[in-house]
């Protein structure tokens, strides 16, 4: 597998400009690349309007979600690279996990490394995951692993099914409620670099077929986690199914529920209960 070393973040505007002109003939299965970067650190300012934007509390170890931010323009360049074979506009997330060994303190040089694999069938197309490693001191201390699903594509012969479900408890009574803004994808695109054109407007948005814009998966996971701040194991996995679009604006409800150390949660409809996000929360 090749392995490339970038001395930057790729900008993101431009990733997302090309990756809308070289939508059209791609194919083939996944490129055996690596991309990675080294010595990186968090810039304060990013990460306090991060904080901001996703409701976590101000500390000295990084949200649980914030490597993903570090780590996703580089999966942006793999994806927008002509060797990969879906085209960037209009892939949704579908699933992401995310485990981390313990807290990364801010201040932590970090080295990213991300890749591709597991292309897959999908029952509306093919689903493909981006990995994610993090290191410290020589160390893995964080992972994740992204599904995005590419609707009306396929998969090559002989690969596998999607694996897009994650299993929960009932979840029956909320534990909060939000009004998620009109706003909230063009917030949460300033401050994670994240411009996929379905989250900024829904001009933008009904050109890939959604009637209105959508809010981020990770916007709502990192929303959902930032809510049980301070009850969270140092060591632990967090494995969550996007299910509906949650259209903006909204109100939402977070159910919660503790189960086999940690807890069992959902992302809700406030008024027709459709399910957005659904996910557990385990010690490791």
């Amino acid at each position: 597998m090749a392995r490339t070393v970038l001395d930057a973040a790729p900008a993101m505007p431009a990733l997302f400009a090309r990756a809308a002109l070289t939508a059209r003939g791609r194919g083939g299965d996944l490129p055996d690349t690596r991309l990675a970067r080294v010595g990186v650190t968090a810039d304060p300012a990013q990460l306090a309007d991060y904080a901001r934007v996703c409701r976590f509390p101000l500390s000295d170890a990084l949200p649980l979600t914030f490597p993903h931010v570090l780590a996703f323009p580089l999966q942006v360049a793999l994806m927008t690279d002509r060797a990969f074979p879906l085209a960037l506009p209009g892939l949704v997330h579908v699933r992401n996990r995310i485990e981390a060994d313990r807290p990364i303190g801010v201040g932590e040089a970090l080295d990213l490394e991300v890749w591709a694999e597991r292309f897959a069938t999908h029952r509306s197309g093919a689903t493909v995951d981006l990995c994610a490693s993090v290191s410290a001191g020589g160390a893995e201390v964080w992972r994740s692993r992204s599904t995005y699903l590419a609707r009306g594509a396929s998969a090559p012969e002989g690969a596998p099914a999607s694996d897009v479900d994650v299993e929960v408890g009932a979840l029956e009574r909320p534990a909060a409620q939000w009004r998620v803004p009109d706003d909230a994808g063009r917030r949460y695109a300033k401050v994670s670099g994240d411009v996929n054109p379905i989250h900024l407007s829904g001009l933008t948005a009904k050109a890939f077929g959604f009637k209105r814009a959508i809010a981020h998966g990770m916007w709502v996971k990192a929303r959902a986690l930032a809510a049980l701040s301070g009850r969270l194991p140092d060591a632990v996995a967090v494995d969550v199914a996007f299910r509906k679009p949650l259209f903006l604006p909204s109100t939402v409800t977070l159910s919660t529920e503790e189960a086999g150390g940690g807890w069992d949660l959902a992302v809700r409809n406030a008024t027709a209960g459709t399910e957005h996000l659904i996910g557990t929360v385990r010690p490791t």
